[in-house]
């Protein structure tokens, strides 16, 4: 129940952002109906993620068992369909023995 609770309040966060104009939108083309992304970075990031996972020869489906996720979870984050919670990230970033550090630009 916790993790339902922790996207739902990412999720509020983010409209709340995006409605402010602090998070720009993008049209995700071929989707059956209207769909934008708020993907700034994560593209870039996303696809630093798989070099990694690869890199250390770890498979999808042993990186879902490490954070303790599925595998179709991880395949749909790297696929750019689905993004993940900052908690399923961080589990992500984690397991590939890396970190975030947050700095000021």
């Amino acid at each position: 129940m916790n993790t339902l609770y922790d996207d739902l309040e990412k999720s509020l966060l983010e409209a709340i952002e995006i409605s402010k104009g602090n998070i720009p939108l993008e049209e995700k083309e071929e989707m059956p109906a209207k769909t934008f992304v708020a993907s700034e970075r994560e593209e870039e990031i996303i696809n630093e993620i798989i070099r990694i996972r690869k890199e250390r020869h770890i498979s999808q489906k042993e990186l879902a068992e490490i954070t303790g996720s599925k595998q179709q979870a991880i395949s749909r984050m790297e696929k750019k369909e689905n993004s993940p919670s900052l908690k399923a990230f961080l589990n992500v970033i984690h397991a590939l023995g890396l970190d975030i550090k947050l700095v000021n630009i």
